[in-house]
């Protein structure tokens, strides 16, 4: 007989005990940051606690790969535990940290089971940054942004369906919305997604299907600034623009996006004229917003923080007022430093040396100096941009066998650098895409999780404003049989209509029965 025990409250949040009375770093988030600095703690008298809101660390930059159906999410996103298990004095706890308290130095954090509260002696902030819509969150419906694992399959589900949606159409105008692909953001992530979805589109899938020629698929990108990769400097930016186009990008540059939804996108040109581009699938990969975290450690501290919402720290990484607190990676602040994954893995190395320094007491080392490795970008099989320093400049294949290079070594894992590149392999040197398996609910989950959240927040919260009021809803509702879980299946269903583009879904009128397209 198994007895289930009632998962903690939020209102009483269960603390986690320590191991013992050696030092207690806490850690949040286990991106590059994160990680990095756990592991620079392997060999200190310090007990770790990294506490995550996802079990895996997720290799951010190869991302987009996984999208497009050359790598699996595993490959990128090896499991934390699986990653430290040999780290003894290293602790990994599943929760989303909601509060910091700088003062009583806590960590509170949620998970399906309730509430835990860790304290710490040492804190390292490593919970990175998420997609920025620039004030527009309206258009994440319809164009999801690369920022997680759960982003890449859903877009993986939308690239793939949109050409087996294609093949059904009967509609040519409809055919060449299903056919045309809007990349929005012209910097490394959006290029590498445009040049993508081109090779998909060109080399990967045109002897599938019958009823299409997927080497017509239009794909367009577009950024609201006057250059392709515009911080890798002209010669780069033009040799970028230059290949993309070779490729059958359509680069528009200076085009500002105003409007997103099921059927297209809205555009403001340089000149102020408007436009719109009529398509089914949207990628966002422009702007990043730093982890709301930031704005509490500001609040607290006094610290400042910038348009991102990043926090300025000290010289040293530390919290101002608060030296045993490390801010590193996507949320700091600090002398222009790019967010990019070199500067997040130097910041939780430094941090980590700090602590140990201090304990063993010596006096702090120098300021956090970051070493700058390069910038790479591939733009296609055999092609792409590295620049490092002032003067190494390259593109073409040997800035190709770089960028190869430095992400396998730095990919978590032999078995992941391996099946990596037998993937690459396959993908490059032939025309196979391996990892193509999608699910409508990859397609709808998010968006429909997102509406649920934001009902039951509506409802707690009219039912601290009016009681009474909600309480005979309720029971209204209840009488006229129509209870909750059908409301949420009704919208379960006009969302997954909406992700497919059924105009069923758009006009609340029923789609008529088509017959099977004849090949």
């Amino acid at each position: 007989m198994t007895v289930e025990t009632p998962a903690p409250s939020p209102a009483s949040p269960s603390p986690v005990e320590r191991k013992s009375s050696r030092h207690q770093v806490a850690i949040i988030g286990s991106g590059f940051g994160g990680l990095w600095a756990t592991e620079g703690l392997a060999k200190a008298p310090v007990d770790v606690i990294m506490i995550s809101g996802t079990s895996h660390h997720l290799f951010q930059p190869l991302l987009y790969q996984v999208a497009t159906g050359v790598l699996s999410e595993g490959e990128v996103a090896p499991a934390t535990r699986e990653v430290l298990k040999k780290q003894k004095n290293a602790t990994v706890l599943l929760g989303r940290v909601t509060d910091i308290d700088i003062n009583a130095k806590t960590v509170t954090s949620v998970s399906p089971l309730g509430t835990t509260v860790t304290p710490y002696d040492s804190l390292i902030v490593a919970a990175g940054a998420g997609q920025s819509y620039f004030g527009n969150d309206q258009f994440s419906e319809w164009a999801p942004g690369m920022k997680s694992i759960d982003d890449a399959l859903e877009l993986r589900g939308r690239i793939f369906g949109c050409f087996e949606l294609a093949e059904l159409s009967d509609d040519p105008a409809e055919r060449e919305e299903w056919l045309t692909f809007v990349v929005v953001g012209a910097g490394p992530t959006g290029v590498e997604m445009a040049g993508q979805i081109s090779e998909l589109a060109h080399r990967a899938l045109p002897r599938e299907f019958r009823r299409i020629d997927t080497r017509q698929a239009k794909v367009i990108l577009l950024d609201a600034a006057p250059a392709v990769l515009g911080a890798f400097g002209d010669k780069l930016s033009n040799a970028a623009r230059k290949q993309l186009e070779s490729m059958g990008v359509d680069v528009e540059l200076n085009a500002k996006v105003v409007g997103v939804d099921n059927t297209g996108v809205d555009i403001v040109d340089a000149d102020g004229q408007e436009r719109r581009i009529r398509c089914r699938c949207k990628v966002w990969a422009a702007g990043v917003s730093a982890s709301p975290l930031g704005k509490q450690l500001a609040e607290q501290s006094g610290a400042e923080i910038d348009r991102a919402g990043r926090v300025k720290v000290n010289p040293d990484l530390t919290l101002p007022g608060h030296p045993e607190v490390f801010v590193v990676g996507d949320m700091m602040a600090l002398n222009n430093l790019p967010g990019v994954a070199q500067v997040a893995m130097q910041g939780g190395t430094y941090a980590a040396r700090q602590i140990v320094r201090r304990l063993r007491g010596e006096q702090p080392g120098e300021p956090f100096k970051y070493f700058d490795k390069g910038s790479m970008a591939t733009i296609s099989r055999f092609h792409a941009v590295a620049s490092i320093g002032d003067r190494i400049h390259m593109s073409g294949f040997f800035a190709w066998l770089m960028w190869l290079g430095v992400h396998v070594m730095y990919l978590v894992g032999f078995k992941n650098r391996l099946t990596t590149m037998l993937h690459w392999a396959v993908s490059f040197i032939f025309r196979g895409r391996s990892q193509r398996t999608t699910t409508r609910q990859q397609i709808v989950a998010r968006t429909l999780m997102a509406r649920l959240e934001a009902e039951k927040q509506a409802e707690e919260e009219a039912a601290t404003i009016e009681p009474s009021a909600t309480a005979a809803s309720s029971v209204e509702a209840a009488d006229s049989g129509k209870s909750q879980p059908e409301t949420v299946g009704t919208d379960s269903v006009d969302q997954l209509k909406a992700a497919y583009g059924e105009k069923a879904a758009e006009t609340g009128e029923p789609a008529s029965a088509k017959k099977a397209p004849e090949s």
